[in-house]
């Protein structure tokens, strides 16, 4: 492991002073961080603990939600207006990792774990873009039963490994940054990047840049949504697809839709063409079927997983059924 020094910040500003350092990197509950410096994959020069930051839940004056980013996961599935109003969201986090991670995690760590597959990790024998840039990817060569199918490049075939940054895509969440001197707040759909030339990029974020909180808008749609993961084993596992779904119905007709995927893409993927098709039509198996199809026209499978449309297809169908009849356990 790589030397570095460590602090622990008191408050937003003296995490973003601290931020600011070359070398410095933001530690919260530390679930990804850790091991990547156990791999050494990562070598900060200095870590600035944040998890003494805000843990705070509250209402905001319109009915959203804001929610601070040192959450830890179990806290935010199980607080009442979460499952109340964004049920999706605390079905998704409970799909992801152990009690112990989620224990652990916080929601701004979150939103910061590395985008990665195996080739990642194999720093002896693999060539991978988003560890070294510019050395390679041996994933497109090796196995890809768990890579992208959409948005990726030559350059990295990687995909998010995050459940609650799924339901967060659904439901048009807002990600509060703070640096010092400055505050932007940027649209969770922009906030992760594709790959591109740039893979070891994950996110929009500036050197020193420090997530605050994230916020939920009010969603009446939210109200009934559910989640839904496809993994190989039951549990410990990334998702081969998943979805995340919000749904109101006028009638047999759709009124409100809303549906990212996981497991599809290097960020989580939010299904516009679908929610596009199916806003304002009858919601039938067929109609959902072409609808996806439309958000997988440019799919690019590899060796190994040339399965995903389908099984995200047959995900969606399943999902959006459930909803349709209020059966969304």
């Amino acid at each position: 492991m790589t030397p570095f020094s460590y602090d622990r910040a008191g408050d937003v500003a003296e995490a973003v002073r601290m931020g600011a350092a070359p070398g410095a990197a933001y530690l919260g509950g530390g679930t990804n961080l850790v091991d990547l410096l156990r791999e050494t994959v990562a070598r900060p020069e200095r870590l600035v603990d944040v998890s003494a930051l805000s843990d705070a839940i509250s209402e905001t004056d319109d009915g959203g939600l804001l929610i601070g980013a040192g959450v830890r996961n179990t806290a935010l599935a199980a607080h009442p207006v979460v499952r109340e109003r964004y049920p999706v969201l605390s079905r998704a986090i409970l799909a992801g990792a152990s009690a112990q991670i989620r224990n652990m995690a916080t929601v701004g760590g979150n939103l910061m774990q590395r985008t990665r597959c195996t080739y990642f990790y194999d720093t002896d024998g693999s060539r991978c873009n988003k560890r070294e840039p510019a050395s390679g990817c041996d994933a497109r060569g090796g196995f890809t039963r768990i890579h992208a199918v959409l948005g990726a490049s030559e350059a990295c075939v990687a995909t998010h490994p995050s459940d609650m940054c799924v339901a967060l895509a659904a439901l048009d969440a807002m990600v509060h940054v703070e640096r010092a001197g400055a505050t932007r707040t940027v649209a969770f759909g922009d906030f992760h990047r594709l790959p591109g030339e740039r893979p070891d990029l994950d996110t929009v974020l500036e050197p020193g840049e420090l997530i605050t909180a994230i916020e939920l808008p009010a969603l009446p749609v939210a109200g009934r949504s559910t989640y839904r993961k496809v993994r190989d084993r039951a549990s410990y596992a990334f998702a081969l697809i998943s979805v995340a779904a919000a749904l109101e119905m006028d009638g047999e007709r759709v009124a409100d839709i809303r549906v990212a995927f996981g497991g599809v893409a290097h960020k989580p993927w939010r299904a516009t063409q679908v929610e596009d098709a199916l806003r304002g039509a009858a919601l039938t198996d067929e109609a959902i079927g072409a609808a996806a199809a439309r958000e997988f026209a440019d799919a690019q499978p590899l060796r190994d997983n040339a399965f995903k449309p389908a099984l995200a297809t047959r995900t969606l169908i399943a999902v959006l059924n459930a909803l349709k009849t209020g059966e969304t356990a």
